[in-house]
């Protein structure tokens, strides 16, 4: 079986900018969740959550933290919430990359020993299971970062209970930071999103972050005590390939007597999966005649690229979809007949996630306006409406296939009060509404556009004005209350004499007598 297909680029390509003639609502928008006050660390700024969500509860660690954003969370309620999201909304610029990042540190909020394991989603995509046992066990922070495109106004992040669940989820800090055009951009991002599995700097003995790498990426160091370690620092790297810190070229694996070099990376096992994998080099011109290296690459014996020519301007080479499971062993060979030492200073790779789909947009607008009308709509009306499909906001029902629609809007006995916007009228493919046993108020809107409606339930309200005549016209409409509301005027004609329709109207003020 040939291998997937490899793409190399070289320092020397032109790299091209995020441009528009819109500027982004922000560049960089960092959220530290739970605080009270700003604050500036390391030169960038940390601003509160509470303009970003709605629901949780603000709270203060007791534990010792090595940073400031790990000191506080915002914590989300378990107790009949499962299955249901807690959603930040934060404001993007359509069509733009962004990294996102998520933070945690449990710190012992909920009382118990353990962390709680939850899912963590991006718009309509479930990205990953959020489980911190591990790093918390060993006094460390969890983070979990990912690249996604923004395919609207606005991005949503969303924190919800699983079947594991066993007490409130929570977050420690949040971070939307938008790419460059060039970054990652083999990647269909219409199609998929990354989640980062193992971003390292081969040689290093600490993390290299802002400002090294511009976008706040985390490189962690790798093989720092092993002895192939050697230094590379007359390279002159500056545009390569996903712009990473000129500060990973200062180091480097590579060994002795040309020999082939052998790494166990990433250092975990891997889940069956496709796989985005970038390996980066920068060869010291210095260091061995000729200005140049040629290596061979192959991952778990499989070739990955071959003759590799590696220069100081820098290369790297990737793979947009190579499947990978179990422990990964990259191998770097001298080409045929050199006697040169294979080399590599870093490498990034990604799980490549399938999106999960998005709600139609005109449905969002107008469960939005909706939501807007309610003066207390469920807390979980936050990011997409119907995806995942397992976190649809409560009372939603949506159709299945690649054009997601609301199909049914069933909140009888929430509570609510509000009113219902015209634009109700656009969520199109209803076929039922139950609204009953609230406190809803103000006129019936006209429902004529939803050609597909066949249940409408308004009755136990406080509905006022008269019943729309175009109610009537709705062919496929069979079951309609309205009974017990403030409605006024004549029943129309053409829903007392509509065939096949169950119409209940008592306990209203009409000028005519009503259908029991």
């Amino acid at each position: 079986m040939s291998p997937p297909s490899l793409i190399i680029l070289i320092s020397v390509f032109s790299i091209l900018s995020l441009s528009t003639s819109q500027p982004p609502p922000l560049r960089r928008t960092l959220i530290d969740c739970g605080a009270t006050v700003p604050s500036t660390i390391n030169g960038l700024q940390w601003i509160l959550d509470t303009g970003y969500i709605t629901g949780g509860t603000a709270k203060n660690l007791t534990v010792p933290v090595l940073n400031h954003t790990l000191s506080t969370v915002r914590s989300f309620p378990l107790q009949n919430n499962l299955r249901r999201k807690f959603c930040y909304v934060v404001n993007v610029f359509r069509g733009a990359k962004y990294m996102i990042r998520s933070t945690y540190f449990y710190g012992g909020i909920n009382g118990n020993d353990s962390p709680p394991v939850f899912d963590q989603i991006v718009d309509g995509t479930l990205w990953s299971v959020v489980n911190t046992t591990e790093d918390y066990r060993d006094g460390m922070s969890s983070y979990y970062e990912g690249v996604f495109l923004a395919q609207g106004k606005t991005m949503s992040f969303c924190i919800a209970a699983n079947s594991y669940t066993e007490s409130d989820p929570f977050i420690s800090a949040l971070e939307f930071v938008i790419l460059e055009n060039s970054l990652y951009n083999s990647t269909d991002f219409k199609q998929a999103g990354l989640s980062l599995v193992a971003r390292h700097s081969f040689g290093h003995n600490e993390r290299i972050r802002y400002p090294d790498d511009q976008f706040d990426r985390v490189w962690e160091p790798f093989g720092a005590n092993d002895s192939t370690v050697s230094s590379s620092k007359n390279v002159s790297v500056s545009t390569i390939w996903n712009l990473p810190p000129t500060k990973i070229f200062e180091t480097e694996l590579t060994t002795s007597r040309s020999s082939p070099q052998e790494l166990n990376w990433p250092p975990v096992p891997l889940p069956n999966s496709t796989y985005y994998i970038a390996l980066y080099f920068a060869h010291d011109h210095n260091s061995s005649p000729g200005g140049s290296r040629i290596i061979d690459i192959s991952i778990n014996g499989v070739p990955y690229y071959k003759n590799m020519t590696v220069t100081p301007a820098g290369v790297v080479v990737f793979a947009n979809k190579w499947p990978l499971g179990g422990l990964t062993k990259v191998a770097l060979t001298p080409a045929t007949g050199l006697s040169i030492d294979p080399l590599i200073n870093g490498g990034e790779v990604f799980d490549v996630i399938a999106l999960g789909g998005r709600t139609l947009t005109r449905d969002v607008i107008a469960l939005e306006a909706l939501k807007s009308s309610f003066q207390n709509a469920p807390h979980d009306w936050n990011g997409d409406p119907c995806m995942p499909r397992q976190f649809s906001w409560t009372g939603i029902a949506c159709s299945e296939g690649p054009r997601i629609r609301v199909v049914t809007l069933n909140l009888t006995s929430m509570g609510l009060s509000g009113s219902l916007p015209l634009s109700f009228s656009r969520l199109t493919a209803l076929t039922g509404i139950w609204l009953g046993n609230n406190t809803l108020s103000g006129s019936i809107p006209d429902f004529s556009s939803l050609k597909m409606l066949e249940t409408l339930h308004l009755e136990d309200n406080q509905f006022t004005g008269e019943i729309p005549l175009s109610l009537g016209n709705i062919k496929g409409l069979r079951e309609l209350f309205l009974q017990n509301n403030n409605l006024t005027g004549q029943i129309p004609n053409n829903l007392t004499g509509k065939p096949g329709l169950n119409l209940r109207t008592s306990g209203n003020q009409f000028l005519s007598p009503s259908p029991s």
